[in-house]
C-alpha cells in the first residue's frame, strides 16, 4: 500500500472559522482511490493508534498562520506520518484501515505481502448450483441422442410452454403414492 497526499484545499464554512482539507491518495493492489481528510481526523487517529501500536511524530496540532508555505509544510508531514505507520508496522489496525476507506483484507504472511504468492483454493460456480435447469435444457440433450435420468423440475424453474411439454398437471405428480412427498 502506498499513500500520499497531492494537494490541500481551504474550506470556508458559515457554522465554524475555515479549514484546511488534504487530499490522499491511496495506491493497493493496482487501484487507486482518494480521501478527504481535516487535520482535526488526522489527530484523532493519531490518539487512536497511539493506544495500540508505535506511532511517528505527528505535525504539530497548532499553526500560527495559514500561508500556503505553511500549509505544504504540514503536508508533508502528515504525507510523511502516513508513510511511516505503513512501513513501522506489518500489520495495519482496522481503523488506520478505515481511516483510508482500504477494505479489510486478511493479514498475509510477509513473504506473501512481497510479491510472492502462494497457491490458494478457489471454489467456482459457472451458475447457482442449488437451481435446476429449465426442462427445456433436458429436452435439447434429449434432442442431440443423450439419455437423460428422469429429474423433476420445480414448477418455479419451468415457463408455461415446458410444462406443457413435459406433460406434468402439477409440479411433483409423478411422484405421489410413493412415499416420497
Amino acid at each position: 500500500m502506498e499513500v500520499y497526499i497531492p494537494s490541500f484545499r481551504h474550506e470556508d464554512s458559515d457554522l465554524e472559522r475555515g479549514y484546511t482539507v488534504f487530499k490522499i491518495e491511496v495506491l493497493m493492489n493496482g487501484r487507486k482511490h482518494f480521501v478527504e481528510k481535516r487535520y482535526s481526523e488526522f489527530h484523532a487517529l493519531h490518539k487512536k493508534l497511539k493506544k495500540c501500536i508505535k506511532t511517528p511524530e505527528i505535525p504539530s496540532k497548532h499553526v500560527r498562520n495559514w500561508v500556503p508555505k505553511v500549509l505544504e509544510q504540514r503536508r508533508q508531514g502528515l504525507e510523511t506520518y502516513l508513510q511511516a505507520v505503513i512501513l513501522e508496522n506489518e500489520e495495519l489496525p482496522k481503523l488506520f484501515l478505515d481511516f483510508l476507506n482500504v477494505r479489510h483484507l486478511p493479514s498475509l504472511p510477509k513473504a506473501e505481502s512481497c510479491g510472492k504468492l502462494s497457491h490458494q483454493p478457489v471454489l467456482l460456480f459457472l451458475g447457482d448450483p442449488y437451481v435446476l435447469p429449465a426442462a427445456s435444457a433436458y429436452f435439447e440433450l434429449e434432442k442431440q441422442g443423450m439419455k437423460i435420468s428422469q429429474v423433476p423440475v420445480p414448477s418455479s424453474c419451468q415457463s408455461g410452454e415446458n410444462r406443457m411439454m413435459t406433460g406434468q398437471e402439477e409440479p411433483g405428480a409423478q411422484w405421489k403414492g410413493k412415499g416420497v412427498l
